[in-house]
């Protein structure tokens, strides 16, 4: 027997199995996953009910709410693609990704109204603009908000035996950074077996990591118009754990949720656990329910680690992944048969980390050949498996530039030592190249922050007349804390290579003047 692999079965079997368990919170309102269910059906209904065809993208401009989690489901239910758009990017970027991708439907958060309004006369394929919630003022829209069409349409549920599981279902467009945005096909499949290979990395792994199960209460910080909301709307979902959702983040709206929903896992970038460790806020509250922080969308660094297990009381690790592949490819938990002790346990789970099943990854370097095991040589990251895209949207060259000889090539170069746990160095495009000598932006970044007067770092390469260009490190400091450049250019030298660590004072003052922020390189 051969089923279709359709994320549509998560909502479906957390339905049958856990009907009355709470499974959104979001703000004060509470939804079984029964409710869940029939308002992702509704959904569905209103969408058809409206004149969408199969295949037909729906757009949604919205923070992290119930009603987009709700569109993960619903959009597919009803045969089309989910486009979440990014709320952080530009009105003529949004115009395009839309215009791109020819999105008949578009959602709207009210608090989104304005931007929607500066784009919205340069996105002709939109429709209908239907308002997330309260009253319809503006004529553009469409004279019924989600709520009213969800009241007056009947729920539909499609037959997902009849779903081709290599169909796109999402699509999420990348930022661009050196060319126009490209749109991520997701298919059924990829999202089915990637929500399946992450639960079974939880599982497997050792206790460090939360138990994927029921109990499991995820604390929404990572956007879900971001790289397949990382996943979680599936995860969290097919394991009948609980949603809970949170519109902005901000540390003490964290710390209240986490206390009120007795949150027991999040997914966060670098800069948000530094918010949350230094916060003043956080001895107020009672932050005993959370156990694991997983670190992703930026390098982690052991010191940021430590922090974060001493001051919020869970297990912090580093996981990996990409628009292109669901996102998840690798997670940093302590393999077993490998004993960390001491310091050595926060720099194995800041690493870049070790493939989920499913998963295969390797480090190819300039030959072609992987490089040796050796936690030393680099070269650039390559994965197979059931989690990479079908391709970039009408892009057929840019798909074709990355999928070379059955593997995709993810730009970013890394090492891979004898354990297999790879650490990125770099992305492929930003190694600064000094004298002829590779220096990772990244590992200098890593080694400042692990002054304790360093708050933030951030290392660019800055022309230079002998050696090409040089590292620039800029430097924002700790709250009450003082240190100086010959201080921190000492703490570097003391922890990397001489050539990572040429101090041009002169020049620098001359180049960037005297500000605030201590300048290193």
């Amino acid at each position: 027997m051969k089923i279709p692999l359709t994320p549509i079965r998560f909502l479906r079997y957390a339905r049958e199995q856990f009907p009355d368990k709470i499974g959104v919170v979001c703000g004060e309102q509470r939804f079984t996953y029964a409710q869940f269910a029939e308002r992702a059906a509704r959904l569905a209904g209103a969408l058809l009910a409206a004149g969408a065809k199969p295949g037909d993208r729906i757009a949604f401009l919205s923070t992290n709410c119930h009603r987009l989690l709700e569109a993960y489901y619903g959009v597919l239910e009803a045969g089309c693609v989910l486009l979440p758009l990014n709320i952080r990017l530009a009105p003529h970027e949004i115009a395009f990704v839309v215009n791109d991708a020819q999105a008949r439907f578009l959602f709207v958060e009210p608090m989104l109204l304005p931007l929607a309004e500066s784009f919205r006369t340069a996105a002709p394929s939109i429709e209908k603009f239907f308002l997330l919630e309260g009253e319809p003022q503006p004529n553009w829209l469409a004279g019924q908000n989600y709520e009213t069409l969800l009241s007056v349409s009947p729920p539909f549920e499609c037959d997902f035996t009849q779903i081709n599981e290599d169909s796109v279902a999402e699509l999420f467009y990348t930022s661009g950074s050196s060319d126009r945005p490209k749109g991520v096909m997701l298919t059924h499949r990829n999202v089915y077996l990637h929500a399946l290979s992450v639960i079974a990395a939880g599982q497997t792994s050792p206790a460090t990591l939360a138990d994927m199960s029921c109990k499991t209460v995820l604390l929404h910080t990572i956007p879900l118009f971001h790289a397949n909301g990382w996943g979680t709307a599936h995860t969290i979902t097919v394991v009948g754990g609980t949603h809970v959702m949170i519109h902005h983040f901000s540390p003490v709206e964290v710390f209240r949720l986490i206390e009120r929903e007795r949150v027991s896992t999040c997914a966060m970038v670098p800069t948000m656990v530094t918010a949350l460790v230094h916060s003043p806020e956080r001895p107020k509250y009672d932050l005993s329910s959370l156990q694991t922080i997983i670190i992703g969308g930026a390098a982690s660094s052991p010191t940021l680690v430590k922090e974060a297990e001493e001051k919020l009381g869970c297990t912090c690790i580093s996981g990996y992944g990409l628009t292109e592949t669901c996102p998840t490819l690798a997670k940093s938990p302590m393999k077993s048969g490998i004993a960390w002790e001491g310091g050595q346990r926060h720099i194995g789970q800041a690493m870049t980390g070790f493939a989920i099943p499913g998963v295969e990854l390797r480090v190819l370097g300039a030959d072609g050949k992987e490089v040796p095991h050796d936690g030393t040589a680099i070269g650039e990251i390559v994965v197979r498996g059931d989690v990479v895209m079908e391709g970039y949207w009408r892009q057929p060259e840019a798909t074709q530039a990355v999928m070379k000889d059955g593997w995709f090539h993810t730009g970013d170069v890394a090492t891979v030592d004898r354990y297999n746990y790879i650490q990125i160095v770099d992305r492929k495009k930003e190694i600064i190249v000094s004298g002829g000598e590779n220096i990772s932006s990244l590992e200098v970044e890593k080694v400042i922050l692990a002054h304790p007067a360093v708050y933030e770092a951030a290392v660019i390469p800055v022309p230079d007349q002998k050696w090409g260009e040089v590292p620039m490190a800029l430097v924002v400091l700790k709250q009450g804390s003082q240190t100086s450049q010959d201080e921190l250019l000492e703490f570097c030298r003391s922890r990397l290579s001489h050539y990572k660590c040429k101090l041009l004072k002169r020049e620098l003052r001359q180049k960037y003047g005297t500000a605030q922020k201590s300048t290193v390189s």
